[in-house]
């Protein structure tokens, strides 16, 4: 993550040292010589995109093992459980219908169309009680949600329709303090109900009738798992649209790290390797073309689809061993 973060502060136009980070914050470089433009490009750009990229990569993570362990299903990520769709078609529909909405409303938006397309996928599915069946209705869900997303850019101007699509592929260019701030109050108000989650996560381990037993309402649960995953997840999709694999790929490396422990122990783990990777993603994302941008989307698939893969068959890999 330190890594990361130096990357992102220092490398582009103009590039700043790692040791004049602090001077180039305070508008003076190294020497004496003013360097205002500088101060800006790092603290007005540079700054608020990256704690961006860790918000987000953070929420997407956490949310990607709450759905992953709520479901028993390690291939349960928000992009197959139309939840990722519908909080982009919820943004998405006002901006094709030229419905002039305040910047406030958009996470609303994202709310209702991220809870529609889990809660879709849960009806259809019976509440999750065949994890193949979660997935099965949750990938005919997203296509359905995608398929109207495409008619939506059918129906956009060319500017409009520019506008969708990058921010379809997940973005972070252009990004300001005033994204950044607009997520807080969603995430003041998961972080407790994720930390009364973690637990009950632990219960839902055990199987559905033996957590029963044990006095969990596996539906109820079930339930507040996903509505804790769409509080996290449609802010930021709201912000930065749906950033791809994030949130199958950070829980992967957090059982990969302490593969003997538990939902309460790999939460936090999971939210700071979500943070990881989208950070490292926008360094290519910003650079690789430079001085044209690529999606951090289209990076983070790249990244997490073969290393999810990878982690995947390592693990089968041991568990057959160990059988």
């Amino acid at each position: 993550m330190l890594a990361a973060a130096l990357a992102a502060l220092c490398l582009g136009t103009p590039v700043v040292a790692p040791a004049g980070l602090p001077a180039a914050l305070r508008g003076v470089l190294p020497g004496g010589e003013h360097g205002g433009l500088t101060g800006v490009v790092v603290g007005e750009l540079r700054l608020p995109r990256l704690v961006l990229a860790l918000v987000a990569g953070a929420c997407l993570g956490a949310a990607g093992l709450v759905l992953q362990e709520a479901l028993r299903n390690q291939l349960a990520v928000p992009e197959m459980l139309g939840v990722s769709s519908g909080a982009a078609l919820g943004v998405a529909a006002p901006l094709v219908l030229a419905v002039s909405l305040p910047a406030v409303v958009e996470p609303l938006l994202a709310l209702g169309g991220a809870a529609l397309g889990g809660v879709l996928t849960l009806l259809a599915a019976g509440f999750g009680r065949s994890p193949s069946a979660v997935l099965l209705t949750g990938a005919a869900v997203s296509a359905a949600l995608q398929a109207a997303l495409l008619v939506l850019m059918v129906m956009a101007d060319q500017l409009d329709l520019q506008l969708i699509y990058r921010y379809l592929l997940g973005s972070l260019s252009a990004r300001t303090w005033d994204d950044v701030t607009g997520l807080w109050p969603w995430l003041l108000a998961a972080l407790p109900a994720l930390v009364l989650c973690a637990p009950v996560l632990s219960v839902l381990r055990l199987g559905d009738e033996d957590a029963e037993a044990l006095g969990v309402r596996v539906r109820r649960a079930r339930l507040a798992a996903l509505a804790v995953s769409v509080v996290l997840i449609a802010p930021v999709v709201a912000v930065c649209g749906p950033v791809a694999w994030v949130g199958f790929l950070a829980p992967q490396l957090a059982r990969r790290l302490r593969p003997h422990a538990g939902p309460v122990h790999w939460l936090p783990w999971s939210a700071g390797w979500g943070a990881c990777v989208v950070a490292l993603a926008d360094v290519p994302a910003r650079l690789a073309l430079a001085p044209v941008e690529t999606p951090v989307g289209a990076w983070t698939a790249l990244l997490g689809v073969p290393v999810g893969v990878a982690l995947l068959r390592a693990g089968a890999r041991r568990r057959a061993v160990a059988a």
